[in-house]
């Protein structure tokens, strides 16, 4: 009893609160990577319009939406892979592949959903390939896919050389050119809808915590019960679907396969990636941030367009961002020290 009238006459400290829960949210969300990206695509926007008379034509905008989104469907596979401590850089190879299959058979005779099936199929087969060399021969996956890339795009000149195939059929240029309503493309909504099934995937789901688990220490994911490898290899496989989803766009986009198609894309989704927040060395990021970042870079270089800067200005500026985000965060810690 005389401790119990103790604790009650116990004084209580004077101070303390119950933190506001929605407050601490808005305040996290405030100072997160991803409120400076929406800043930054908001800034972008407002120049871009003074910049060019033509940018703010609804018409242009949709023009704008190709510069991203054959290149940001890949981006959410790849923003996974990186969280787990893994990259694929044969992702644009891999499109160049999947483009010349689709051009061999159509000059077969191939109707347009034969066309979709052989490519899908052959981006699950090179990501099922470099699937097998990582997660199960245990072959770092940068020194694989810089392998791949240039055995997936040689095989593309080997079959092509310096020709082009042509004459896809009038109903698969849909994928590429088609409008669901109005100024909305059809490679619009896929990109919109990969958001939000990768977002619900990574943000939502279990497999999207052993991602993380993985890329944090994949020594204790698992030994707690993660079967790292299958993980990694269904990653590869993901990577490399997407890779063909976008090659289908592109190549319905363009209406024609050559083996130098989608040059360089390697370095714009990692670029993305990257710039959406997504530690390069694994274990962090989100497909929000990705998708600000896809916006940022398509509101960038359709400007810069609008401009008549030319391409090699662009790519400069690309590989001057990459090197930046990436060392941004080192610096500012060494500025804090």
């Amino acid at each position: 009893m005389t401790d119990i009238s103790m604790n009650k006459s116990a004084p209580v400290a004077k101070g303390r609160q119950i933190p506001d829960r929605l407050t601490s949210g808005w305040k996290r969300g405030l100072k997160s990577w991803e409120a400076l990206l929406l800043v930054v695509a908001v800034a972008i926007f407002i120049f871009n319009s003074f910049a060019s008379p033509y940018f703010l034509d609804p018409w242009s905008l949709s023009d704008a939406s190709f510069n991203f989104t054959e290149k940001a469907m890949i981006a959410f596979a790849m923003a996974l892979l990186i969280i787990a401590g893994d990259i694929d850089l044969s992702v644009a190879s891999i499109m160049a592949l999947v483009s010349t299959v689709m051009g061999v058979a159509m000059g077969l005779g191939a109707s347009t959903p034969v066309l979709v099936f052989l490519g899908l199929g052959t981006g699950l087969l090179c990501g099922a390939f470099n699937g097998v060399l990582v997660a199960g021969m245990g072959l770092p996956s940068i020194v694989v896919t810089i392998g791949t890339m240039s055995l997936f795009r040689g095989i593309s000149y080997i079959v092509l050389g310096d020709g082009a195939f042509t004459g896809y059929p009038a109903d698969f240029a849909f994928f590429g050119q088609g409008y669901v309503w109005w100024v909305i493309t059809f490679e619009l909504v896929l990109f919109a809808l990969f958001a939000v099934l990768f977002g619900l995937l990574l943000h939502g789901t279990s497999f999207g915590r052993m991602v993380y688990a993985i890329g944090n220490n994949a020594t204790a994911a698992r030994f707690s019960g993660i079967r790292v490898n299958r993980v990694r290899f269904i990653l590869f496989l993901l990577t490399g679907v997407m890779s063909a989803i976008a090659a289908i766009c592109l190549t319905s986009r363009l209406g024609s396969t050559r083996p130098s198609i989608a040059q360089g894309f390697e370095l714009e989704v990692v670029t993305m990636v990257v710039l959406g927040g997504v530690s390069i060395l694994g274990g962090s990021g989100s497909i929000p941030g990705v998708v600000l970042a896809a916006l940022i870079m398509g509101l960038l270089t359709f400007g810069l367009g609008l401009l008549n800067v030319p391409g090699i200005v662009m790519s400069i500026i690309i590989g001057a961002l990459l090197i930046g985000v990436i060392a941004l965060p080192r610096l500012w810690k060494m500025v804090r020290r």
